[in-house]
C-alpha cells in the first residue's frame, strides 16, 4: 500500500492530526506500526473526513489494541451492524421517547474511560456522525504534562498513593455518584501516579467525575489533596478542546488523558459512535 501520511499537530498541548489515509480500507503493517507510534507519543490521533461504517471503525481501533466486545446498544439504530463488538452510541437522539444511546445531554465532567474497572481501557475511539452547531466539544486534559508541572514536594507526596474510582453508568457529574453507591456501581483502586507502558512517562491518574477518595488517608486531607489535583490538572495550559466536525475520527489514550464534554443545545442532535480498547495482556 503506497500511502503518504500527512501530519499536523492538533495543539500545543497534545495530539496529532493524520491525513492521507482512507480507513475504509485495511492498512499495511508499516502504516499500522507508524500509527501506534504516533498514538503512544501524542496521546490523541485525529483523522478528519472519514466516511466510516461501524465495521471500518472497528478495523481502525483494532490497530491499537483489542476492541471491547460488550453489548452496549440500546436500540436498533444503525441496524444489525451495531449489535456486535462493543458499539456504544453517545447521543441525545430519542426514538419513541427513549434515548438511542448513552450520556445524552449537556456537560460532562473530566474522567478517564474505564478508571472504575480493575483493568481500565487503554484507549477510546469516537467517530462523529451528527454534531450540534455549537458546543458539545470534547476537552482533553494532558495528565502527563500536569504531573510534570508539579513541584518535587508534591510529586514525592503523591508518588505511592492509591485512589478509589467509582462510576455509575450515565452519570455526568461527580455529585450523581458517591461511595455509598459502590455496591450498585463499578469501582476499582488504582495508583494515583502511573507510568505509561510504552513511553515510561509518568502522569496523574484521577478525575473529578470518578475519583472519590485517597485510600488510607484522612477524609478531610484526602478531599483537600484531590481538589488541589483536580484544579491543577484542569488548568487551561493542560487542555485541548476538540471542536467536532462530521466524519471526524479520534482515538485517545486513557492512560494519560482525561476528557470532558461541554454543554450544547438540547434541541440539536448529537451522535457519535464509540469503541473502547482494552489493555494489552
Amino acid at each position: 500500500m503506497d500511502t503518504k501520511i500527512i501530519l499536523e499537530p492538533l495543539s500545543d498541548v497534545t495530539g496529532v492530526q493524520v491525513k492521507g489515509i482512507d480507513f475504509t480500507e485495511p492498512v499495511d503493517d508499516i502504516i499500522a506500526e507508524e500509527l501506534r507510534d504516533l498514538f503512544a507519543h501524542n496521546s490523541i490521533v485525529c483523522v478528519p473526513g472519514q466516511r466510516l461504517s461501524a465495521t471500518d471503525q472497528i478495523r481502525f481501533a483494532d490497530i491499537f489494541g483489542p476492541v471491547d466486545s460488550a453489548f452496549r446498544v440500546r436500540s436498533g439504530y444503525g441496524g444489525k451492524e451495531v449489535l456486535s463488538r462493543g458499539v456504544m452510541l453517545v447521543s441525545n437522539i430519542r426514538k419513541n421517547g427513549k434515548p438511542i444511546g448513552s450520556l445524552p445531554d449537556g456537560e460532562m465532567q473530566f474522567h478517564s474511560d474505564g478508571a472504575h474497572r480493575d483493568i481500565p481501557y487503554a484507549a477510546t475511539s469516537l467517530y462523529a456522525i451528527k454534531v450540534p452547531s455549537r458546543g458539545g466539544q470534547t476537552l482533553f486534559a494532558n495528565l502527563a504534562a500536569a504531573y510534570d508541572a508539579l513541584d518535587d514536594i508534591a510529586k514525592k507526596r503523591i508518588e505511592k498513593l492509591r485512589v478509589r474510582n467509582i462510576y455509575g453508568y450515565d452519570d455526568t457529574f461527580r455529585e450523581q455518584t458517591t461511595e455509598e453507591d459502590e455496591t450498585t456501581s463499578s469501582a476499582a483502586t488504582h495508583n494515583l501516579v502511573k507510568k505509561h507502558p510504552i513511553t515510561g512517562r509518568k502522569s496523574l491518574y484521577l478525575s473529578r467525575l470518578m475519583t472519590r477518595f485517597i485510600v488510607d488517608m484522612d477524609r478531610n486531607e484526602s478531599d483537600e489533596l484531590l481538589e488541589m489535583l483536580f484544579n491543577h490538572s484542569e488548568q487551561k495550559e493542560f487542555i485541548y478542546a476538540h471542536n467536532w466536525s462530521v466524519n471526524d475520527l479520534l482515538i485517545w489514550d486513557n492512560r494519560c488523558l482525561n476528557h470532558a464534554r461541554t454543554d450544547f443545545p438540547s434541541e440539536q442532535e448529537r451522535l457519535l459512535r464509540r469503541f473502547t480498547i482494552t489493555e494489552w495482556h
